[in-house]
């Protein structure tokens, strides 16, 4: 690791007085966009199984990392010692199992004792109004990850469907609930039985080990690959996109769709 320091020094030396007027000027509230646009490329790089782009992108991220801790450390409210440390010290706690003489079987006996750990410390912190279960989860993260997370945590207490099957059960009631609320017309009920409906896809997707998140992501990038076929097609034969009717684009979909799956 004699290579982290170097980046702690780096980083320091953008901030420091002669330094970068860019780096100098940042705050921890300007650089939000940059810390989940880095985080998005992380994923990405993932998802296209690039190495090479997932080392880049990783270390994009880190620089978020040493960046938010050079302007705590600035502010002599905590630095990059103390993060490692917390983090650290948070790992050794949770996992019993490893460092202590918990037993725990299973992935499943881990999470149970995660969740139980986590309620623990919520518990011991000071002025912590919120000891849910639930607590904990970012207000600005993506709903249907959002979802996910609810689902996951209600279900380490055992709230949850017992298959992904007995979910989608749930899904074709909440469908027939909406169907309902659109033949009203009220568009306040029609909100409430659409965000029950998504609830429920993502919990089915969730005990199918699947995230709702990923599988919307994968079907974007289905979707914009499918339809720009589309309208090459329709820019070689000469022909305006906006002069087809809806019957011959939906053909034309159905064409994109076979010659992929040829």
């Amino acid at each position: 690791m004699t290579r982290f320091p170097d980046l702690v020094a780096l980083v320091h030396r953008l901030r420091a007085p002669g330094g970068c007027p860019w780096d100098r000027e940042q705050t921890a509230a300007t650089l939000r966009p940059f810390l989940l646009e880095e985080a998005y490329e992380v994923l990405e790089a993932i998802d296209a199984a690039d190495p090479e782009a997932l080392c880049d992108e990783l270390g994009d991220l880190l620089l978020q990392v040493v960046l938010h801790a050079e302007l705590a450390a600035e502010a002599r409210q905590f630095t990059i010692e103390d993060v490692i440390a917390a983090i650290s010290d948070k790992m050794i706690r949770r996992h019993p199992h490893v460092f202590g003489d918990t037993v725990a079987p299973d992935a499943a006996a881990v999470v149970r004792n995660w969740s139980r750990i986590k309620a623990e410390e919520r518990a011991g912190k000071a002025g912590d109004a919120d000891r849910s279960l639930l607590s904990g989860l970012p207000a600005e993260q993506p709903a249907l990850h959002a979802a996910y997370r609810t689902g996951e945590k209600a279900s380490r207490v055992g709230f949850d469907w017992p298959s992904a099957r007995a979910a989608l059960a749930k899904v074709r009631e909440e469908v027939d609930e909406l169907d309902a609320a659109l033949a009203r017309g009220d568009t306040g009920e029609i909100e409430h039985e659409l965000g029950d409906l998504l609830f429920a896809v993502v919990s089915v997707g969730r005990l199918a080990e699947q995230n709702a998140e990923m599988a919307l992501r994968g079907a974007l990038v289905r979707f914009g690959r499918r339809f720009r076929s589309m309208e090459k097609a329709l820019d070689a034969a000469g022909t305006d996109i906006h002069d087809v009717t809806p019957d011959e684009l939906e053909r034309l979909w159905e064409e994109v769709k076979a010659a992929e799956r040829g």
